[in-house]
This record gives structure tokens, sequence and C-alpha cells, in this order.
């Protein structure tokens, strides 16, 4: 792909104690692109968001945005910067409905008093652009299905105008028609030209919506492939070590090399 990446991290390293979570982890996101970042419990993936996110700092290794370098070392900063996280717990109020959930934080008022006409219309277009069907937007998120729930955490994501998004395992624990409108969505967020990062265990959805995939294992790249010209049992076997292709030769090769 020739068009400059909007996030590229190299070289990032990440330790806890005598346990090394990350070496040397090359990634690059790109507008209008979902990569899966995908691996085995323990692989990685959520020191790698967390550095991205600054929830963890990274120890060693650059980040780029959008072709500069930028230290990510609090949320605030990677917000500031235009990168969205949706974790896995989602962080909704189940007794607020859905559009104090969707301003939780980032309330609209006028002469001190919150403008609940207006975030309730702003709260409208945005699920419309988004296709995102929610019987009212005031209903509590308690009475919300699982699938919509997570559709309302995603939009919540988006109030900031980020150009990359974190998706974190957001198909987990869903049912099959609830899974398909969030993969829906994660389309919709790529037909946006947003950038997004997609954790996932699940290499049906990987294969669904995913552009690129990137592997982590114990820590480290274990292979980036191209969806389209990849199977599933290669992502696998990248996954679980098991495996010998042209992207791990040649990166044996370049190690070789350095040395």
């Amino acid at each position: 792909m020739s068009a400059a990446p909007v996030l590229a991290l190299r070289g990032i390293s990440k330790r806890f104690g005598a346990v090394q979570a990350l070496t040397d982890v090359d990634l690059e996101i790109r507008s209008g692109e979902v990569v899966a970042l995908v691996g085995d419990n323990g692989a990685g993936k959520s020191t790698l968001v967390k550095a991205i996110a600054g929830v963890g700092p990274a120890d060693d290794g650059v980040i780029e945005w959008e072709g500069r370098r930028v230290t990510i070392d609090r949320p605030h900063t990677a917000q500031e910067l235009g990168i969205a996280t949706v974790y896995q717990d989602l962080a909704l109020c189940d007794n607020l409905d859905v559009v104090g959930n969707l301003f939780l934080g980032r309330e609209i008022a006028r002469a001190g008093v919150l403008d609940e006409v207006e975030m309730e219309r702003r709260a409208r277009e945005l699920l419309s652009t988004l296709s995102i069907r929610i019987p009212s937007v005031r209903i509590p998120v308690a009475a919300l299905s699982g699938g919509q729930r997570q559709t309302v955490a995603i939009a919540r994501s988006l109030l900031g105008e980020p150009k990359v998004v974190i998706l974190d395992e957001p198909t987990a624990a869903l049912g099959v028609e609830q899974t398909a409108q969030v993969l829906d969505l994660v389309e919709r967020l790529r037909e946006r030209g947003l950038g997004v990062i997609l954790i996932s265990h699940n290499m049906a959805d990987v294969k669904a919506v995913a552009d690129r995939v990137a592997v982590l294992r114990l820590g480290r790249n274990n292979g980036v492939f191209e969806v389209r010209a990849t199977t599933q049992e290669e992502i696998v076997s990248a996954i679980t070590g098991a495996t010998d292709n042209a992207v791990t030769r040649r990166q044996a090769r370049t190690a070789e090399d350095r040395t």
C-alpha cells in the first residue's frame, strides 16, 4: 500500500520487572483500513494497545503520528492526537440512557444548564450516520442487548472525531446476529476513512472485515498478512508458532544480516 500510515510504531518494547512483554514490535495503521491484531493469550496485544492509548507507555521505540514523532505518555495525549480506544468492558453506565452515555464527560451546556435537546439531536444524528439501530436514545443502557451496548460504546468514541479507533475484542460473548451488527459497524468506520485496530480471537471475524492481520507471538512480531491472500490456517500457524513462511524467513535473514 502506498499511502503513508497515520500511525506507525517502530521498535516498541515494554518490560514489567523481569518480564519482557514486548520486544521491537512494529505496526502501521493507514486511514480507511482495518488491521486485526491477533495472538495467543500473553502475546502482548493488550500491552501494545495500552502503549498506543497512553495507559502504559512503551519503554523503548518510536511512535509516529501522521509522519511526525510523538510521545504518548497519558490517555489524554492519545485522545488529543485522534486515537480512541473502546475497551472490552465498554465502561458504560447502566443507569444512564444512550444520550447520557454518549456525552458522559463531554456534556453540552448553555448558560450553565445541560442542553438535553441538542445532545439528543446529535445522538440521533450520530447513530443514524452509523446505521445503528437503537429502540430509543432515551432508554437505559441496561435495557440494551450486548451488541447494541457495543455499538453505543463505539459511537461514543467517535464524538471526539478520531482518526484511529482501537476495538478490544468487540464481538466477545456476542451472539451471531449481534456480532454481525458490530462487524457491519467496523466496516462503516473504514468507509468513513478511519484506521481501525481490531483485537480479536475470532478468525472468522478477522477474515470478514480486516484488510491486514498483524500477528504477535511472545511479545514479538510474527508476520503481517494481507487477508485476501492468506488462508486462515496460515494465520493460526503464525499465532501458535507452527509457521514457516516467506515473512518469517525474510525476518530471520534480516536479523542475521544485522548481526
